[in-house]
């Protein structure tokens, strides 16, 4: 969602900024979600669908023409308002409701934000709130892990260290009062990021359905005329590395980390999984028949790996739908990222 404010405001587009800023119960969504509602009330992205999303679509016309930003309260109880509105959910959702529209600073925010999205740098976002009395306007400030700052003009910058010590476990956006004033806090949790080694035609259909359901996308591979940006628009990186025998030089790999291994050929899936298989990386998975995965397995175990090891490697890799095609190949592929980065939540 950063990536679409930041084109928006870009191309000079003003539009009403929907997120969901707390909820107690049963609910569509969860905190932190956010939808656009644009002025001819096309949206991009969802906050439950339902009622409640229309809702808040029709509300945010006023939203825009005024620029006051609003809160709207649903108490989604099956017993109360859920049954009015036809929903199976039970809860309450608070959405906070605003215009942003571009100006030097308020664009200059989102671009770091984006370019902090594509590195995978972590960061908390604070919104001052005014009272909703109050004509004044919502001041974001985003403070970032080795210290970075960057803030609207008039914000106050020397409550950032109070709130980032008050939400630092945080896992969804947190209001906090501070000095009687009201602050909407967000973690930036990075999305979770699929690293496709091989920038083949498989990689090519990855790559655009990792980015639809929220993986940061790498790709890597060793011949510039496959790993570029116009084979790969929808990537956050793709990469050109000397060899895949360096693939894993200055790749930050960690627990959110995803290894996709689609290169060209079984000497090159062998040299990634090797290296793979020394990180602490949440998912591995390899492309290939079991044919291919033996003995691929039986060169690393002479190598001195063991069946622990190939124990995280999912191969064949995605889940048995009879893929066939590129396209189906990934469903398959995504589908089994899905299911393992829900599993880890």
């Amino acid at each position: 969602m950063i990536q679409d404010i930041h084109r928006l405001l870009n191309s000079g587009e003003s539009f009403v900024l929907a997120t969901i800023i707390g909820r107690t119960g049963s609910t569509p969504r969860t905190a932190g979600a956010r939808m656009i509602i644009r002025r001819d009330g096309g949206i991009l992205g969802t906050i439950g669908g339902g009622p409640v999303e229309g809702a808040v679509m029709a509300a945010a016309p006023d939203v825009l023409s005024s620029g006051r930003f609003e809160i709207l309260s649903f108490d989604l109880d099956r017993s109360g308002a859920a049954g009015e509105m036809d929903m199976i959910c039970g809860g309450c959702l608070d959405i906070l409701l605003e215009r942003l529209s571009p100006t030097p600073e308020i664009n200059r925010l989102f671009h770091v934000l984006d370019e902090a999205r594509r590195q995978g740098r972590r960061y908390l976002l604070a919104a001052g709130i005014p009272d909703v009395n109050d004509a004044g306007k919502i001041l974001r400030a985003a403070i970032f892990m080795d210290g970075d700052i960057v803030a609207n003009d008039g914000f106050p910058r020397a409550v950032l260290p109070a709130l980032l010590e008050k939400t630092r476990k945080a896992r969804a956006p947190v209001m906090v009062v501070h000095h009687e004033r009201r602050y909407l806090t967000e973690p930036a949790l990075m999305p979770h990021t699929a690293y496709l080694f091989g920038a083949g035609h498989v990689s090519q259909a990855v790559s655009r359905l990792t980015r639809m359901v929220g993986f940061r996308t790498v790709v890597l591979d060793d011949r510039a005329e496959f790993a570029n940006s116009e084979r790969f628009p929808l990537a956050d990186d793709v990469r050109v590395i000397e060899s895949f025998h360096l693939a894993f030089s200055d790749l930050p790999v960690d627990p959110d980390s995803y290894l996709v291994i689609l290169t060209r050929g079984h000497h090159h899936d062998r040299t990634v999984l090797q290296q793979a298989l020394g990180t602490d990386a949440g998912y591995i998975g390899m492309i290939g028949s079991r044919r291919k995965r033996d003995a691929i397995y039986a060169a690393l175990r002479d190598a001195g790996h063991t069946d622990a090891d190939f124990a995280r490697v999912h191969c064949p890799i995605g889940v048995g739908i009879q893929a066939e095609t590129p396209e189906e190949i990934a469903v398959s592929i995504v589908a089994e990222l899905i299911a393992a980065r829900a599993a880890r939540k």
